[in-house]
Formats: C-alpha cells, structure tokens, sequence
C-alpha cells in the first residue's frame, strides 16, 4: 500500500490536470490562448507564482530550488500514473465519440489530433526536444 504523502501527490497531480483540462476546455472558444505552465517547468511555475504573489528575488529562488527538489518525485509519479490516465482518457474520448453525429466525430478526431500536436509542441519547447 502507498503511504500516505504519495497518494496526496497523485491526488494533487491528478487534480492540476482535472483543472488545467477543464481550463483548456472553458477556453477553447475564445481568441486568447490560455498560458498554463506545465509542472516541468519550473522557470515557469516560479514565474506564475511571482506575477500572482509578487515573490522577492529570496523567495522566488527558494520556490525554485523546492520544485528542483522535488522534481524527480513529481515526474516518478506520473510515470507511473500516466498509462493510466491515458487509458481513462482513451475510454472517456470513445463514449464521447459515441453521442456524436459521423460529422461531430470527424470534428472530434480533427479536435483531438490538434490537441495532441499542440501538446507534442509545447513538450518539445520545455525539452528543448523537436
């Protein structure tokens, strides 16, 4: 069994990406494209972190070093999660797919793959990867 400080980071991983998705979700209408950094990001988080709470140079270096710390932990755990949300998100997409109409799942595939290659880029950007 899990202890207990684990099941809290899932829990905690799961949640950020329940919301950053119903985010992207809420957002897809509008012209302005949501800017949600991702977890690996940490220049990013301490950069979100600073515009909201506007951090001193100390605290925003120490925010920084705490995500580095971490870093490894967060990124074991959704390697270990993330056949799993893929295979939930698989499941939810085809019960999706089947209340559409043949055109809404043409959209829907079209929808999807635009998604995948906008995540693919952002990856690549944070890795530096192309």
């Amino acid at each position: 069994m899990p202890d207990r400080s684990k099941l809290w980071a899932v829990a905690l991983l799961l949640a950020a990406l329940v919301v950053g998705g119903a985010a992207g979700w809420g957002a897809r209408g509008t012209n302005v494209r949501p800017c949600t950094p991702k977890f690996r990001d940490i220049g990013g988080m301490v950069a979100l972190l600073d515009k909201e709470l506007d951090l001193s140079a100390t605290q925003q270096d120490s925010v920084r070093a705490i995500f580095q710390r971490h870093r490894a932990g967060m990124e074991a755990i959704w390697r270990s999660v993330h056949p799993r949300y893929d295979s939930l998100r698989a499941v939810l997409e085809a019960e999706i797919n089947a209340q559409l109409t043949p055109s809404q799942q043409r959209r829907h595939r079209e929808l999807q793959d635009r998604m995948a290659r906008e995540r693919r880029a952002a990856d690549s950007a944070l890795t530096g990867r192309n």
